[in-house]
């Protein structure tokens, strides 16, 4: 895990997808020295100091521990390898079928992560939480699993920070920087709509799933552009659009990463041999009302 915020002269924060490879005018959080923003092929995009790294951005870096949204861009719940590939196995063998799985197939770090859950002595059933792994949880359940997640470890964070500064500790600043960049991330979930639009293009028909924050017209006449690069021919139409949803995209795309379609270097594209099932999926998800707690991060100065 890297730093991936920095912090503009006028006191806002900037990620790193917001700027271009090279030295920057950003400073560390932590520490407030100058960022250059790496942004090669091979690594993770990330900030790294201009000068020596911060004890503290070098400890978390180590260690992974930046602050980050749960379950938003990765999905195994701190499963090892094996386990990851077995626990799909038993979705195929059992979930998928809606067979009660045996006691004796269980890992007991699986009912300890909340995966599994027993139904009576001898059987056992996936959990919401133990379906997200393997992608077969809903989107609008996925929404109930993860928006209490959001909001208990900012309440967390908010708590520790509020301590440690009451307190006088020396680790205020580095607790405040944890809480600024957890916030600048949760932000950017909420200010950001999820949209999904079917592509025709010389007689292929291709879906694309994304968030923004612009006009979703000026989304589409990119996107159009980005196809006529391969295409003599394309036609975009929008089919939904959902405000407040940029915690779901990444969740889709592991969800029916199997229907994912290259083009080019474009990578957002699927080929659904029945859409319908995939807009249920999006429309079963309910409007996002933002709680009071959401409002205050979107209005807050970061």
């Amino acid at each position: 895990m890297w730093l991936k915020y920095g912090v503009a002269p006028g006191g806002e924060l900037a990620g790193i997808d917001d700027v271009a490879r090279g030295k920057t005018n950003l400073a560390c959080l932590y520490c407030g020295g100058g960022l250059t923003a790496k942004k090669g092929l091979v690594k993770e995009h990330h900030f790294a100091h201009t000068g020596e790294t911060c004890k503290p951005v070098s400890q978390r870096i180590k260690t992974k521990a930046f602050p980050s949204l749960p379950l938003y861009d990765n999905f195994t719940i701190q499963l090892k390898g094996d386990e990851l590939e077995q626990l799909k196995v038993l979705w195929k063998e059992y979930g998928a079928e809606n067979r009660e799985i045996p006691k004796d197939l269980i890992n007991f770090r699986w009912e300890l992560k909340g995966l599994v859950e027993s139904e009576g002595d001898r059987s056992y059933q996936f959990t919401h939480l133990g379906k997200i792994p393997v992608g077969a949880l809903p989107l609008a359940l996925f929404n109930r699993v993860q928006e209490p997640l959001l909001l208990a470890e900012l309440a967390k964070l908010e708590n520790s920070t509020a301590v440690a500064v009451a307190a006088g500790l020396s680790c205020a600043d580095e607790r405040r920087a944890d809480l600024h960049i957890y916030r600048a991330q949760f932000r950017r979930i909420l200010i950001n709509s999820l949209y999904f639009l079917e592509v025709k293009a010389d007689g292929n028909i291709f879906y694309k799933i994304g968030v923004t924050t612009r006009s979703i017209d000026q989304r589409i006449a990119e996107v159009q552009r980005d196809m006529k690069a391969h295409y003599s021919d394309a036609v975009v139409n929008l089919l939904g659009l959902w405000k407040h949803r940029g915690n779901v995209e990444l969740y889709f795309k592991h969800r029916y990463q199997p229907f994912n379609y290259r083009i080019g270097k474009l990578t957002e594209y699927f080929c659904f041999p029945n859409v319908k099932p995939i807009l249920n999926d999006l429309y079963g998800m309910e409007a996002k009302v933002l709680s009071d707690v959401e409002l205050a991060v979107l209005d807050a100065y970061i």
